[in-house]
């Protein structure tokens, strides 16, 4: 009975030591309190929820909500300046050309993440995960480009 609850400090201690190093190096994104204040102020919501951070092309981003803790993405310039946020949705409220687009171009794939995009210019496009890229559609749902 002592080895068995051994066993279980080790294997929880393990296990307690991967969360604090998976949670550390989401916290290593040092995040100016501009943003973090642009943030909590466009988006009140989000001081609810466990919000993670990443830098993307020298931006902010910050991610929360739903699930997997990402079905709200938004993000900021170094000075707190909004960029966009993309909100994810299930495929059933992307506009129908996307799904035809994609049945034509992609034949045979699986649809990953999907999110309806709102820029700080009040511009809506569409972005669909497909075989690890970003698929991006304009408001309409007409083709725009692919990013990795």
């Amino acid at each position: 009975m002592k080895k068995i609850i051994g066993l279980a400090a080790i294997l929880f201690a393990m296990s307690s030591t991967t969360f604090a190093q998976e949670n550390e190096s989401r916290e290593k994104v040092n995040v100016p309190s501009s943003v973090r204040s642009a943030l909590h102020s466009k988006y009140p919501e989000s001081h609810t929820y466990h919000i993670t951070w990443e830098k993307e092309k020298g931006n902010y981003e910050a991610n929360w909500g739903g699930k997997d803790g990402e079905a709200n993405s938004v993000q900021f310039t170094p000075k707190g300046e909004f960029i966009e946020i993309v909100k994810a949705i299930p495929s059933s409220e992307l506009p129908k050309s996307i799904l035809t687009y994609v049945a034509n171009h992609y034949k045979g794939a699986k649809l990953g993440d999907m999110g309806k995009v709102n820029d700080a210019k009040g511009k809506t496009s569409y972005e669909v995960e497909i075989h690890g890229k970003d698929v991006i559609f304009d408001e309409n749902g007409n083709f725009v480009k692919e990013e990795k």
